[in-house]
């Protein structure tokens, strides 16, 4: 519970100097991955497809404002997708509510996410990303609960939410 404590002060200090703004941001153009991915696009094309809130996420690794996102009080069947490049991410299934403010789940979709160790901000966490197009969604926590004891502690505007049954 320490180490939740840290975040929420961090992640709200943070905000506080940032003006309220998208926190944790990093610096424009900036992506750590060295990796190749099945969609690529051009710096340029990403802007043009995303907002600049979910470009500073998906792209930049930034992190959204804690209870922010509507997709907090989701609670109808379906899948969340990747923002970026629409692929299946989480089930509505495995959501669970951690009380963090972000949207969270106990799993993945089978072959949806890829994971890098992240040791920014002087701690060390498991970041994860969209597999197909690279998109920065979250982190994975080590605090959630069963099956998995995993909280996938998942940025709303890196997802779009497709319901089981359009209403």
């Amino acid at each position: 519970m320490k180490r939740r404590t840290f975040l929420y002060a961090s992640a709200g200090a943070v905000a506080v100097l940032t003006g309220g703004s998208l926190a944790l941001r990093r610096q424009p153009g900036h992506n750590a991955r060295a990796e190749s991915f099945e969609i690529t696009r051009t710096e340029q094309e990403w802007r043009r497809l995303l907002t600049d809130e979910q470009y500073a996420v998906l792209r930049e690794e930034a992190t959204e404002r804690a209870f922010t996102s509507p997709l907090n009080e989701e609670k109808r069947e379906g899948l969340y997708h990747c923002a970026g490049c629409d692929l299946p991410l989480y089930s509505s299934e495995t959501k669970f509510d951690s009380g963090t403010g972000w949207p969270s789940f106990w799993a993945a979709l089978d072959d949806a996410i890829g994971t890098k160790e992240d040791r920014s901000f002087f701690m060390v966490r498991t970041e994860c990303h969209c597999r197909r197009c690279g998109g920065h969604l979250g982190h994975i926590f080590d605090d959630g609960p069963p099956p998995t004891g995993k909280r996938h502690c998942i940025n709303g505007v890196a997802l779009a939410f497709r319901p089981a049954t359009p209403a």
